[in-house]
């Protein structure tokens, strides 16, 4: 009965499938209470949960949230009905084994046998510890993959900016593994003030940033979209962030038992070179680079580029426009200004969501539907309907290089 729900659905709707939110509570930091959700509604899993910091969107994974999590929280449900109840929601994972390359892709499905990534809004007041995400190597060793992720910072969800809007990334030129080892040494000791190593850079909306696994990064407090690979997955080398102490179980959770006394296993997580490139802005800053249009009535920017393992549109409808919009592979997506009509769903961004209510303002657009094209009508008269969109590795014209 399963398979034939996900086929019907999948048929009536042509490709286009509407979304539930997908909400991702940490127990760690604050929440900067920009996701649009009722602020009744931040702890809604309970206080030992934590407040709820992130939203995923299009996920095939869980979250790494401990023992007290759910098994499907951070995986992502296929709106069957019109209003969201329990019993009108597909596992996404699911949809995705029914239908495989008539969803994803024949490249894709050939390749993964899934969707390979995902994305999120990371919504936190106070910048995070400094932390990388394991490359697929070292990830193996604890069954997991590596995880790669890029940064866009929204203009419409960043109208305050949390406490500390600047991002470090690695480590200052000179400084050594040495360096750094004797700080990780320690992690149960004292305050390491491991950014003392570090260089902040001031984060500016509307850009971006791509983050190779293996690089060391604390990132600052605006409301964040994050494209990234099929993984949560982390090793955390700052021990007091914000005044928040971490426990070292945060710094070796992702590391082989028989490794999580070795500080020069922990070293080795760590890409060198990249963390200490004196051209590091130079490399992986990413400015939003403008799409010419054969049409009027929208418009399209990269904001996610020149990374092998995905890529990210802002797509922006005028007002009062009615537009049909290619694009070469799968992709979801998440509107975050306006109202109006995405393929046959009323469509609007979020104002003020309840948790577990249903919203109408996520999708997921097949290959077959990309391609042949979306049809959108911006119902405003005044505002933009925007729609932020992520791709898996696989689309014919991601920009491969910093220029377009």
């Amino acid at each position: 009965m399963v398979s034939q729900r996900i086929r019907e659905t999948f048929e009536k709707r042509r490709g286009v499938l509407r979304m539930f939110p997908c909400w991702v509570p940490r127990v760690f930091n604050q929440p900067g209470q920009r996701l649009r959700l009722h602020p009744d509604d931040y702890f809604a899993l309970g206080t030992r949960r934590g407040a709820i910091k992130e939203r995923w969107f299009s996920s095939t994974i869980s979250a790494s949230n401990g023992p007290l999590a759910p098994w499907d929280e951070g995986m992502s449900y296929v709106l069957e009905g019109e209003d969201g109840s329990a019993d009108q929601r597909l596992l996404f994972r699911d949809v995705i084994a029914e239908l495989g390359a008539d969803l994803i892709g024949a490249v894709l499905w050939q390749q993964y046998e899934t969707w390979p990534m995902y994305s999120k809004f990371f919504d936190y007041r106070l910048p995070l510890f400094h932390h990388l995400h394991p490359n697929d190597t070292a990830a193996r060793r604890v069954g997991r993959l590596g995880k790669p992720e890029a940064y866009y910072f929204p203009i419409q969800l960043n109208n305050y900016l949390g406490e500390f809007p600047l991002t470090y990334f690695g480590f200052n030129p000179g400084v050594t593994k040495a360096m750094v080892k004797e700080r990780l040494k320690d992690y149960e000791a004292r305050d390491t003030r491991l950014t003392e190593l570090s260089r902040a850079y001031r984060l500016t909306l509307g850009t971006g940033w791509y983050i190779p696994a293996g690089t060391v990064h604390a990132p600052g407090s605006l409301l964040t979209y994050e494209p990234q690979w099929n993984s949560d997955v982390a090793s955390v080398f700052e021990n007091v962030a914000s005044g928040e102490a971490l426990a070292r179980q945060s710094l070796v959770s992702d590391v082989p038992q028989d490794q999580i006394d070795n500080v020069d296993y922990l070293i080795g997580l760590m890409d060198w070179e990249i963390n200490i490139d004196p051209l590091f802005q130079q490399k992986y800053f990413r400015p939003p680079l403008d799409i010419p249009q054969s049409a009027d009535g929208f418009t399209e920017k990269w904001i996610t580029y020149a990374t092998p393992y995905f890529s990210a549109k802002e797509l922006s409808v005028a007002p009062g426009a009615t537009v049909t919009v290619k694009d070469g592979a799968a992709y979801g997506c998440i509107i975050v200004q306006g109202h109006g009509v995405f393929g046959d769903f009323e469509a609007e961004a979020a104002t003020l969501l309840r948790y577990g209510q249903a919203s109408a303002d996520e999708y997921f657009v097949s290959e077959s539907a990309a391609q042949a094209g979306v049809h959108i009508s911006n119902h405003s008269h005044y505002e933009p309907l925007v729609v932020l969109k992520h791709f898996g590795p696989n689309h014919p014209n991601a920009p491969t290089t910093l220029t377009a």
